[in-house]
């Protein structure tokens, strides 16, 4: 049987926020990532969508941009942007999806990274 002096309390500091209409747990601000923190869900979700896009376009389902960003419901500014991560260099990729590294840069970066010469993005992503 317990006694009232043999409970223990603990209490994290935890604040929950909305973030696109779901609630989500947010750390104190002075909490540090352990080294072993997986990928952002978004940049891995993003990049497979490219290389679904880059498929479908390459088999000839479709002849353009426009056609896709039409079929897949989204902003021909957005298709065209994102499309660009399945022309990420292989190492990059190799370490964003395999490797589960953090990248040092926004998955809005990213996009625009894509266009550089491979060996430039690695230390650019990573760096």
């Amino acid at each position: 049987m317990t006694h009232a002096n043999d409970t223990i309390r603990i209490v994290i500091p935890l604040k929950v926020r909305k973030k696109n209409g779901r609630p989500k747990i947010l750390p104190p601000a002075n909490y540090l990532p352990s080294e072993d923190q997986t990928q952002d869900p978004h940049v891995l979700r993003a990049i497979g969508r490219a290389w679904g896009w880059r498929r479908r376009m390459e088999a000839g389902e479709f002849a353009t941009i426009q056609e896709l960003a039409e079929a897949v419901g989204l902003a021909e500014r957005h298709v065209s942007r994102q499309l660009r991560l399945a022309y990420l260099a292989p190492e990059v990729l190799k370490r964003l999806t395999c490797g589960r590294e953090a990248s040092a840069v926004s998955l809005y970066d990213l996009c625009f990274l894509a266009g550089e010469v491979w060996a430039e993005q690695v230390e650019r992503v990573f760096d």
